[in-house]
């Protein structure tokens, strides 16, 4: 009987309660047992994990590279699924491989190009992946002159850090001046020019900002299986307009992925994102992580949580085709346990803590939380 395999997710977001699922469901029938760290004590993926750690808080990239490698050793890590510090656990590769740890992650190298979004526009757009127009800024008169070349082209002009992820800090520039309106229904991502320029030359330190024209839908964010070989196994496209969800295997979104995960290096799970510009889609974002949303692909009939350890542990799954292309849908909010008692502090020896099995999982369209946000 094969033997079961120990996974640790470190830091990782709420969603990612149904990648763990999908890894104890998996088709091969295999015993999976999950490890999961976080600084939060009330995240959910500590009551879903089999056992848990808090992660202590503070720790250098350096530093934590010596906490990850100590769990790793102390726990029988076979596959480690890092989301905190990757690019520093990364370069230590050779250690976590003696060690008897396969790392889920990307090179090194494509970790350092997508990591800023500048750099990973540039290099991509020498492959022949269109972009949207952009301007790196750092000051407020680099921003008025973005913005006011992007409103002589008709564009709508927005902004959002050159680092980071899941939306954090995006935003939408307008002229129009503050009223009692935008202080009705929700806070929106709208935000005054003169605002943001009295803010900037108030700023000690310049900024690091992506000023481009506020691109069109749908988002389709296409999830990626990629071999240490460079060659795809997995490319499916999701679609978000609106409410409504679905799924695509156009060529127009999936050739441009491919080219992206195969040119770069970034193995195993990928998330490549595109929205309109115009009437073609462009480059959004490029994550060198598991997608918040990637166990949406079960309603295709695929686990790419699982297909992905397989590769990592070097058990090829081969080319993976959906049987299916599932009917459209749309993401709601729904309860997930958590622990009755929040562990304990921090320890210098900490114990093992095992956790309850957790209930059976709620329907594959419900949400924790919003998607790529950390908690």
């Amino acid at each position: 009987m094969p033997s079961r395999v120990r996974v640790w997710l470190n830091r990782t977001y709420a969603e990612n309660v149904f990648f763990m699922d999908q890894l104890r469901r998996n088709p091969s029938d295999r015993a999976v047992e999950i490890h999961a760290t976080h600084g939060d004590p009330d995240s959910p993926v500590l009551a879903a994990a089999d056992t848990a750690d808090l992660e202590p808080e503070g720790l250098s990239p350096a530093g934590y590279v010596e906490y990850a490698l100590d769990q790793c050793a102390r726990r029988g890590i076979d596959v480690f699924v890092p989301r905190l510090h990757q690019a520093a656990v990364v370069a230590h590769r050779a250690d976590f491989e003696a060690a008897g740890t396969a790392l889920l992650a990307p090179t090194r190298e494509a970790i350092a190009v997508f990591e800023d979004k500048a750099t990973a526009y540039e290099a991509v757009r020498s492959v022949g992946v269109p972009v949207p127009p952009w301007w790196r800024v750092r000051t407020a008169a680099e921003l008025v002159a973005a913005v006011e070349e992007l409103e002589a082209a008709g564009e709508v002009a927005c902004f959002k850090p050159a680092s980071g992820a899941g939306g954090v800090g995006f935003r939408v520039i307008t002229r129009e001046p503050f009223s009692l309106a935008r202080l009705g229904g929700f806070p929106g991502p709208d935000v005054q020019l003169e605002q943001v320029v009295e803010a900037l030359e108030r700023a000690a330190e310049p900024v690091n900002w992506l000023v481009m024209p506020r691109l069109g839908q749908p988002e389709v964010s296409v999830d990626c299986l990629t071999g240490p070989d460079n060659r795809v196994r997995l490319a499916l496209g999701r679609t978000k307009n609106g409410r409504r969800r679905g799924f695509t295997l156009h060529k127009k979104w999936l050739e441009p992925a491919r080219l992206v995960a195969e040119g770069f290096g970034l193995h195993y799970l990928s998330n490549v994102q595109f929205r309109m510009h115009g009437d073609r889609p462009v480059l959004l974002d490029v994550n060198t992580r598991p997608a918040g949303g990637l166990h949406q692909l079960s309603l295709c009939g695929i686990n790419a949580p699982w297909a992905a350890v397989q590769l990592a542990l070097g058990e090829d799954p081969g080319a993976i085709e959906p049987p299916f292309l599932g009917q459209d849908y749309t993401v709601v909010s729904g309860p997930r346990p958590l622990r009755a008692v929040s562990l304990p502090q921090q320890r210098t020896a900490q114990p093992e803590i095992l956790l309850p099995t957790p209930p059976a999982p709620l329907p594959i369209v419900q949400q924790t939380s919003a998607e790529a946000l950390p908690l």
